[in-house]
């Protein structure tokens, strides 16, 4: 009788020890919440690793809407290049600072052959620029004395 109530007092000093110790754990808070932003998913998709796809997050600059007219690419075109397009390592800056240049490569729905550049911060994603890469548009947008910087 001894051994069953010496088993028993050990089974509850554990249970006990277990719910101390986690009633006394922090969460981690040593990374960035991914908590902000649009969207009721923010908790589940680290935006730090690698590129998120999400287009609740997508904003775009002056220079990309005016990049858009100019190259007749509507914001449908351009979100479905962001969930479904190829990312070009060799012209994307993923160590950039403060936020990551994605640049994705598809094809439109009337067969333009785009690359589209996306900065993902944290709680945004902006559209940076849009690139035809078959047709060379003559657009006077801001920026275009680099125009041939990203083309090829």
């Amino acid at each position: 009788m001894n051994r069953k109530l010496l088993l028993y007092l050990t089974i509850f000093a554990l249970g006990l020890i277990l719910f101390f110790v986690k009633r006394c754990q922090k969460p981690d808070t040593s990374k960035p919440s991914s908590g902000q932003g649009p969207g009721s998913q923010a908790g589940k998709v680290d935006r730090n690793r690698g590129f998120d796809r999400r287009v609740s997050y997508l904003e775009y600059t002056q220079h990309a809407r005016c990049r858009m007219e100019c190259r007749k690419i509507t914001q449908e075109e351009v979100k479905e290049i962001m969930s479904e397009g190829k990312i070009n390592y060799t012209k994307s800056n993923v160590n950039a600072s403060p936020c990551p240049a994605y640049a994705l490569e598809g094809v439109t729905d009337d067969d333009q052959r785009v690359r589209i550049v996306f900065g993902q911060c944290n709680a945004k994603t902006k559209v940076i620029t849009v690139i035809d890469l078959n047709t060379d548009w003559s657009c006077d947008c801001g920026g275009d004395d680099d125009k041939y910087k990203n083309k090829n």
